[in-house]
């Protein structure tokens, strides 16, 4: 079993390893085909040998041309990790690693935009259905008031967004240290209160019980503040993957892709197979070279 450290938030790992998070929305955006410099930077300590993943390295995607170094050392010596490849150019990292001091340091200079990804069929199925931390099919009743899902099910898709948008930026406020690992939707429900995690959550979550396929996607991004790796939805809009994010924390139009799934589960930044995990650092670096539009009504795609 894989234990998954999500993005964002300020967190101290004993045991098994917590998630938390830090995390706006959407014409189609801007053409700009900026250079973004980005990175990280972890530290920690494995009890045991242990398998681990890593979702760090920014995504394949065309148009894209990436310049870029990873490097991981336990007790110093170099660890030599495997590439596999997932959803939307997802890079996972891989590797048996005996115990000891962990160290990870990823650095990408990435030139240019990706362009539109086509829509798959097995990805439009798997992003209408619950999932582990987005438990859509609880939400109409028995979470919130059925007829906020239905009002929004009425709507053309690019309202849709908007609507859903607005809806989870009323309802919840960020907090940093408000949720735990296993926080799904009924959690921060009741205390109304989360991390970019559990925005994305939230708005995946309301948009897939309003029939429109959402995913979740952990990313860089420029001008966020507090900087951290950064979480965000997808949604389908006219057959086209396009950007939202309920808290408005950075410009849509800078973020870079690195893992996209149906929650956090599927995106967390380290995950190992045991649960003798300590997080002593985490450091990440995203910058633009130019100004970034950070119009929240404009429809932008990832790139």
């Amino acid at each position: 079993m894989l234990y998954p450290l999500s993005y964002g938030g300020s967190v101290s790992l004993a045991g098994l390893a917590p998630e938390s998070a830090p995390c706006q929305a959407g014409g189609m955006g801007s053409d700009q085909s900026t250079r973004r410099t980005v990175g990280c930077e972890i530290d920690a300590t494995l009890g045991e040998a242990t398998g681990i993943v890593l979702a760090i390295a920014v995504a394949n995607a065309p148009g894209l041309t990436i310049d870029e170094q990873l490097s991981v050392r336990v007790g110093g010596e170099s660890i030599d990790m495997t590439e596999a490849v997932g959803v939307s150019g997802t890079r996972w990292h891989t590797a048996d690693v005996p115990a000891g001091a962990l160290s990870v340091r990823y650095s990408a200079t990435v030139d240019g935009r990706g362009g539109p990804r086509p829509v798959d069929a097995t990805e439009r199925i798997m992003a209408v259905r619950p999932s582990r931390y987005v438990q859509s099919d609880e939400l109409a009743g028995p979470l919130i008031e059925a007829r906020i899902i239905a009002e929004l099910a009425e709507l053309p898709e690019r309202e849709r967004l908007l609507a859903a948008r607005d809806w989870v930026a009323g309802r919840l406020t960020y907090t940093i240290g408000s949720t735990s690992p296993t926080d799904g939707l009924p959690e921060i429900l009741v205390t109304g209160q989360g991390v970019c995690r559990d925005f994305a959550h939230l708005l995946a979550g309301v948009l897939r019980a309003a029939d429109m396929p959402a995913r979740v996607v952990s990313v860089y991004a420029p001008e966020l503040a507090p900087m951290d790796f950064h979480a965000v939805v997808e949604a389908l809009v006219d057959e086209q993957w396009v950007v939202a994010d309920a808290t408005g924390m950075a410009p849509r139009t800078g973020m870079l892709r690195i893992a996209t799934g149906r929650d956090a589960a599927d995106t967390a930044f380290l995950a190992n197979d045991g649960t003798s995990l300590i997080l002593h650092r985490l450091l990440v670096h995203a910058e633009a070279d130019a100004p970034l539009d950070a119009d929240p009504d404009v429809v932008v795609a990832l790139g």
